[in-house]
């Protein structure tokens, strides 16, 4: 029997779940939402994408946008590491990278740097400063070495206006509205304008997930909770922008603020990192696990757990389970009570 509960469970589907076995266990669990991420996701492959998930299950899809984002681009091998004092160029023409060269998503990102702007590219990987920029070009040093892959995100120290969607957006909305998608989320919400002008896309009737990940984003928090159906906090690229020591107290203040407002906050990133390689979490992740639902939480996000990790059904049974001893528990719960819990 499928499992019910007031709060929810999202799951992000790849290429370690997008099967019927997984998805059909996913939704015995009680999974009320699989989620499709078009950073990782191509155009072309999204209407198959949607009739699969749909040939296993009548769980309701959410299409998840890039959003204003940079990202890197192919490069060749798929990976390279850089060392600290190389220098590379980075091109605005869009051509695969290498250990001399870079070019970043969107195109034209590359020409907006200006000489001293420092680059982060993924976590913990590299970071770059810009020395100089022509029309075709910019020269930057390698100021902390690390490696990198094709597809990952990139932060700049400053801020640069970036369209709200993507044209691969745009075209995936249009995939997802004639085929009744009925969830989409954008990614980067900076202002309650995005989201006015993201519904207008998406259709009134669909249900509006704005993602809170930036800075601007939690300046203008309350106008997008006004505008949005609910908030999503990405705490992964939120830190990218933050210190990572003020990410417990900013998640503690957006969902009290959020919920004030009588919309659902779901919070993603790193509740169950270890079982992307492992069939078990460890301690510190079952226990931001409850303390997230403490908080309030109306919901939570499996990312890569559930779409390239070892044990996506696992993942998800491990929340279930986390949320079902936190409804039952109570503080006057005592340890003979909490020794014998179990979840139905």
């Amino acid at each position: 029997m499928k499992h019910q509960s007031i709060h929810k469970i999202l799951a992000t589907l790849g290429p370690c779940s997008l099967n019927g076995e997984v998805i059909a266990g996913m939704e015995e669990a009680g999974v009320s939402l699989f989620r499709i991420n078009l950073s990782h996701t191509r155009i072309e492959d999204l209407e198959d994408v949607i009739k699969t998930i749909r040939s296993f299950t009548e769980v309701p899809i959410c299409i998840d946008s890039e959003g204003a984002q940079i990202r890197t681009r192919k490069l060749v091998g798929g990976k390279i590491n850089l060392e600290e004092g190389a220098r590379l160029n980075i091109r605005f023409d869009g051509e695969d990278g290498d250990s001399g060269n870079l070019s970043f998503y969107p195109g034209d990102i590359a020409s907006k740097f200006l000489p001293g702007d420092e680059i982060d590219i993924d976590f913990y990987g590299a970071r770059l400063q810009v020395e100089k920029t022509s029309d075709q070009s910019a020269t930057a040093i390698v100021i902390r070495g690390g490696n990198i892959g094709e597809n990952k995100a990139v932060s700049v120290n400053r801020q640069i206006e970036l369209p709200y969607v993507t044209k691969k957006d745009i075209a995936a909305i249009a995939v997802g509205r004639q085929m009744g998608v009925g969830h989409f989320a954008l990614s980067f919400t900076n202002t309650e304008t995005d989201v006015q002008e993201f519904r207008s896309r998406i259709g009134g009737s669909a249900f509006l997930i704005s993602k809170v990940e930036s800075v601007r984003g939690l300046r203008n928090l309350m106008g997008i909770a006004d505008e949005a159906d609910a908030i999503l906090i990405d705490r992964g690229d939120l830190s990218r922008e933050v210190p990572i020591e003020q990410i417990p107290f900013i998640q503690r203040r957006i969902i009290a603020s959020v919920k004030s407002r009588g919309k659902p906050v779901y919070v993603a990133t790193n509740l169950l990192e270890s079982m992307i390689e492992w069939h078990a979490p460890n301690r510190a992740e079952v226990n931001d696990v409850v303390s997230t639902l403490e908080m309030g939480a109306s919901g939570l996000v499996l990312a890569a757990e559930t779409a390239i990790g070892n044990h996506p059904l696992e993942a998800v049974r491990t929340v279930r389970r986390l949320i079902d001893h936190f409804s039952h528990w109570t503080p006057n719960t005592n340890f003979e009570e909490l020794l014998r819990m179990e979840t139905d």
